[in-house]
């Protein structure tokens, strides 16, 4: 394995999503395999504060674009001189590798994409999305790894870069903070101590996560089966879905109780996991909740549902935007559950040890235990199902 290495994680924002929450769990992680590790932070949203992990040094440098944060990091790539860097999100991505190379930083850096990136880079010229896709050409070289986080995703990114060096590599979800989480005590009476099954969600909630589809399947659903949904989380589209609960008439079966600290202890206690999003990178979310042992089903959209639950083996895949083959997973998944030992397996190439021996792999900083697991994730990609940007 490899030694002591100073390492800086970085994200554009702290915010209770996907990317900062993964970021913040890596930091964790290699802070716990014996690493000194800054997590820099581009700015924190007003409301939040970032939390403490041992061995973890947070910094926010309170800078709101991304664009600006040039200068700042070529400041720390002088003054800390990291081993490695590990950056998410390809505009990051792109502002590190040029504050490495103005900076003669000596530094490994490791860029992750996590959205498609035919919503990152276009072909029209002079457009942000062109200047983006010509940095990023103009860069990538000095990158030493460049990694998404679904093999799906891999295979789009050969279609934009016609020398694309991406390799699939996942986020850490299983580690011991977050099996602490899922075990934790919950009181809240509609999961504990009722009859009645619940299922749950989670997310921002906007437009794109497709809780108006949900609640609509909810509405079918209920015809059939006596349930309860729960949708963890806050966002602009709260008015418009309750409306929506109201108009569908199922204000007695669904809350939307905004942001909780703690969405694992609900997975947990809960019977059926929905995702029901138009799009995702790869959803966090959906292997917490197999981590929490609760039956998933989620939309088969781009990109990593599918991946994650393996054509189905470890959840049910409906399809997108249908409010009514939502309600029919969610029948199946309320009537034939997925065993726990099941779900156990499908969550392993999730597990922390895994990721990291993968990362220090392809940096060359180590063995690299985590080699696919099964999974495929070192042989070619089939083609991508989305069209390329324009």
């Amino acid at each position: 394995m490899t030694g002591r290495l100073r390492i800086a994680v970085m994200t554009p924002r702290y915010a209770i999503s996907g990317v900062p929450l993964a970021q913040w769990r890596f930091a964790a992680a290699l802070a716990a395999d014996g690493h000194a590790v800054d997590l820099i932070v581009g700015r924190c949203d007003p409301d939040l504060t970032i939390p403490a992990a041992p061995g973890v040094a947070v910094h926010v440098l309170a800078v709101p674009k991304v664009r600006d944060l040039t200068v700042p990091i070529w400041r720390y790539l002088r003054r800390e001189k990291p081993d490695v860097v590990f950056a998410a999100e390809d505009h990051l991505t792109v502002i590190v590798l040029l504050a490495a190379i103005l900076s003669r930083s000596r530094a490994k850096i490791s860029g992750s994409s996590r959205v498609t990136p035919f919503d990152t880079y276009s072909n029209v010229p002079f457009t942000k999305r062109w200047v983006l896709k010509w940095a990023m050409r103009v860069v990538a070289p000095r990158a030493d790894a460049l990694t998404c986080v679904s093999q799906d995703m891999v295979a789009q990114y050969r279609q934009v870069f016609a020398k694309a060096r991406h390799v699939c590599v996942y986020n850490i979800v299983d580690q011991p903070a977050a099996r602490a989480k899922r075990d934790a005590p919950l009181d809240d009476p509609w999961f504990v101590g009722n009859d009645v099954p619940v299922i749950v969600a989670a997310g921002t909630l906007a437009p794109w996560k497709g809780f108006d589809d949900l609640i609509r399947a909810i509405a079918i659903l209920r015809r059939t089966h006596a349930v309860r949904l729960v949708i963890l989380g806050e966002g602009d589209a709260r008015g418009a879905l309750e409306a929506l609960i109201l108009a569908e008439g199922v204000a007695d079966c669904v809350r939307l109780p905004g942001r909780v600290d703690n969405p694992l202890k609900y997975f947990a206690h809960a019977d059926v996991f929905a995702l029901s999003s138009h799009v995702e990178g790869l959803p966090n979310v959906l292997v917490e909740a197999m981590l929490c042992g609760c039956t998933p089903v989620a939309t088969d959209c781009p990109t990593g549902p599918r991946e994650v639950l393996q054509d189905g083996r470890y959840g049910y895949l409906v399809s997108v935007r249908d409010p009514a083959a939502l309600a029919e997973g969610l029948s199946r998944g309320l009537d034939q559950p997925i065993p726990p030992a099941t779900l156990a397996e499908g969550v392993r190439p999730f597990e922390e040890r895994a990721v990291l021996d993968r990362h220090f792999a392809l940096l060359g900083l180590g063995l690299g235990l985590g080699l696919g697991l099964g999974l495929g994730l070192d042989r070619e990609p089939g083609p991508a199902p989305l069209a390329p940007a324009g």
